[in-house]
């Protein structure tokens, strides 16, 4: 897909990047030549996914929550001491769940929000605080759903991530004159880890509302989140890989 070794010399944190599609993202940045960092809340299996990461090259692990702005900041500071910049921030790390909006209970609301958007925002900022701005140089993708038509289903996240497409539209034209660019992955329903924690019943009739008629692939959304990162003349956008869901079909039963 791309040339070979393009991001060496390069060094990349993705959160949420022992499993599923930050997982994906971390491996190919790996094999295309990058340093990369993966974060997560679970240090056990975080530690286990860049073992075998290390299999591609050289990944380091941090365990911290995203809803935690000083342990972001602790994370910041361990990069700067090992590999003294950063080039990249992919920002997969988010949780959700299906209900109906009438029964979403006030801890869960509060918990999605402040996951998706607030630890977005907190990683956003303090790694562009610590590295981008100063170094007037990086680039930023963020991962957030299929939200073009509303998320009837899951009225949380379709809130929180719709929060993170306008704040990649906001800070690309803030930090367009520093070199340093935003844009977001709007991911469909794509067969990874993240599908176990939907009940099968959904999963098993989702891919016939889909037009492609198939789900899509973790090596998908990474492949569109290595072009944007090397896009140098694109910023505020959100591509969608999903299939061509947000034009037709309706996966949640009204």
């Amino acid at each position: 897909m791309f040339q070979d070794k393009i991001f060496e010399g390069k060094t990349a944190l993705v959160t949420g990047g022992r499993s599923g599609i930050g997982y994906e993202i971390a491996r190919q940045l790996l094999s295309y030549g990058a340093e990369v960092y993966i974060a997560s809340r679970k240090e056990e299996p975080l530690k286990e996914a860049a073992a075998a990461l290390n299999e591609f090259g050289t990944c380091h692990y941090f365990a911290l929550d995203i809803r935690e702005p000083e342990k972001i900041d602790e994370l910041a500071d361990y990069i700067m001491e090992k590999s003294g910049k950063l080039d990249l921030l992919v920002n997969n790390a988010g949780g959700q769940f299906p209900s109906p909006a009438e029964g979403i209970a006030r801890k869960g609301w509060l918990a999605v929000i402040n996951t998706n958007l607030n630890g977005t925002w907190f990683m956003t900022q303090a790694m562009a605080n610590t590295f981008f701005l100063p170094q007037e140089s990086g680039s930023i993708v963020n991962i957030i759903v299929d939200h073009y038509r509303g998320f009837p289903g899951m009225s949380h996240t379709g809130a929180a991530r719709a929060g993170v497409d306008n704040l990649t539209k906001s800070l690309a034209v803030e930090w367009a004159n520093r070199n340093v660019r935003i844009n977001s992955v709007a991911p469909g329903i794509i067969k990874s880890s993240g599908l176990e924690n939907y009940p099968p019943e959904m999963v098993a009739q989702v891919s016939s509302t889909i037009p492609v008629k198939r789900l899509g692939k973790v090596e998908e959304v990474a492949e569109a989140v290595l072009f944007l990162s090397l896009a140098d003349y694109v910023t505020g956008e959100t591509l969608y890989i999903d299939g061509g869901s947000r034009l037709w079909g309706d996966m949640w039963q009204v």
